[in-house]
């Protein structure tokens, strides 16, 4: 079952993250409640040298995607590595494949997008992006 079911579930399955996954070292995470089906995650976890910064816009009022509009960024020091956000740009053929999911690389990182396949409106993406780093920090100890 997916922790995207309600509310509850998800803010139960936030506050269990670090419990579940071993190779964070701190979360601030926090589900801010502004009903009783809608929310924002933000915070900040941290893996390594790595530090993900998150936000995800909550609804779970009758909506298909439970997560509205999201932005995660992958920072190392002070160096900001990529990003990821749900900002749509139908006008790019090369984000087709996963409007609006894409992500956000260097050179020129604000206007080089790639698709990312690994995020959804509809399943957590946190699995994905904290497996992203993981593999990060094992390739650059």
């Amino acid at each position: 079952m997916s922790p995207l079911q309600s509310l509850p579930e998800y803010e139960r399955y936030i506050y269990t993250l670090p419990q579940q996954i071993p190779a964070i070292q701190r979360s601030t995470l926090t589900v801010i409640r502004r009903s009783q089906t809608a929310g924002i995650l933000a915070g900040e976890i941290e893996i390594g040298d790595y530090r993900l910064v998150i936000r995800e816009k909550l609804s779970f009022e009758g909506e298909m995607r439970p997560i509205v509009s999201y932005g995660y960024e992958c920072w190392r020091g002070n160096e900001k590595l990529y990003w990821y956000d749900s900002q749509a740009h139908p006008n790019d053929s090369t984000l087709a494949s996963t409007h609006p999911h894409h992500k956000h690389i260097p050179p020129d990182i604000k206007h080089h997008r790639i698709p990312a396949p690994g995020l959804s409106f509809t399943q957590p993406n946190l699995p994905f992006l904290i497996a992203e780093i993981e593999q990060a920090v094992l390739s650059n100890p």
